[in-house]
């Protein structure tokens, strides 16, 4: 068997932006929401999407926050938006999903942590990770753990994270640490672009191993002058650079109750009947295939 975990906030995101505003007949915008929905139903209509579990970014705030006061925040995001992240939790609920709402953690903390125990299962073939978010890279295994970006119909094995990041997944966290990720809020190190941590990081893998007198990189990739000055910023920062590492590197010890069995998609239930009332859209549940 294969399970898909999908990313509900990028999903919820991505409709947001993509989908037709559409409000309900209380007035609330719910056009993300049921794009969402919509979304869901086309996954499910696949013969071989038969497990599956759904993070969300129930508050837009988790310990990261804690570590570093830059990292990202709802601020700035559409209140319409916000709004419906309860709504889209409860509709994928009533479809008949498992939904993770995270509080305390993020939602690919949440994906990370289902990744890496149903992984183990020797019933599973593969886990495909519904989402083009860079952060998952780091999960990729082979052919066995896979990033798939529905939108775009691309898949990304091992193989396609290092043709595309110049890392293997292990190093992920560092090579997002030293180039910064604008959309979780922290900057990088001043100097280290893409190309250059990608460099320095296949040999080295990890941050801690970069030798500090960049006369032992030996690296063809960069100049003398260019890894001088790469190395006099990174000693300047390096405890910087380890707390960016820390906020990209994901959690896998989130306390998910659900075994794999749970994730066994058995057909929608008969509330999402009202939730699609509420929601202003009553046709949906006529493409729903199977109910509980």
């Amino acid at each position: 068997m294969k399970i898909h975990l999908i990313d509900g906030t990028y999903e919820l995101f991505r409709n947001h932006f993509g989908a037709p505003p559409k409000k309900a007949p209380d007035g609330r915008e719910v056009g993300a929401t049921l794009g969402l929905l919509r979304s869901l139903l086309m996954l499910l209509s696949s013969p071989e999407v038969t497990h599956l579990g759904c993070a969300f970014d129930h508050v837009i705030l988790s310990f990261r926050n804690d570590l570093y006061s830059g990292y990202k925040t709802g601020e700035g995001v559409d209140p319409d938006l916000l709004a419906q992240f309860p709504l889209a939790e409860e509709a994928v609920s009533a479809l008949g999903v498992v939904v993770w709402p995270m509080v305390e953690f993020e939602a690919d903390d949440a994906l990370a942590t289902a990744a890496v125990r149903f992984s183990k299962a020797k019933s599973v073939e593969q886990i495909v990770l519904c989402s083009p978010d860079k952060d998952l890279a780091q999960l990729i295994s082979g052919k066995r753990i896979v990033g798939w970006d529905r939108r775009r119909e691309i898949v990304l094995d091992e193989k396609g994270v290092v043709e595309k990041f110049g890392v293997r997944p292990e190093s992920i966290p560092d090579w997002l640490a030293l180039v910064g990720d604008a959309a979780d809020g922290y900057p990088g190190l001043p100097g280290w672009g893409a190309k250059s941590a990608s460099a320095v990081l296949a040999r080295f893998k990890h941050i801690e191993a970069i030798p500090n007198d960049a006369a032992k990189w030996k690296l063809s990739a960069v100049s003398p002058g260019r890894a001088a000055s790469l190395s006099e910023s990174l000693s300047q920062r390096r405890d910087e650079a380890l707390l960016y590492r820390q906020l990209a590197a994901l959690r896998t010890d989130v306390p998910l109750k659900e075994k794999l069995s749970d994730l066994k998609w058995q057909g929608a239930w008969e509330r999402l009947k009202k939730v699609c009332q509420k929601l202003g859209d009553t046709r949906i549940p006529e493409r729903v295939t199977r109910w509980r």
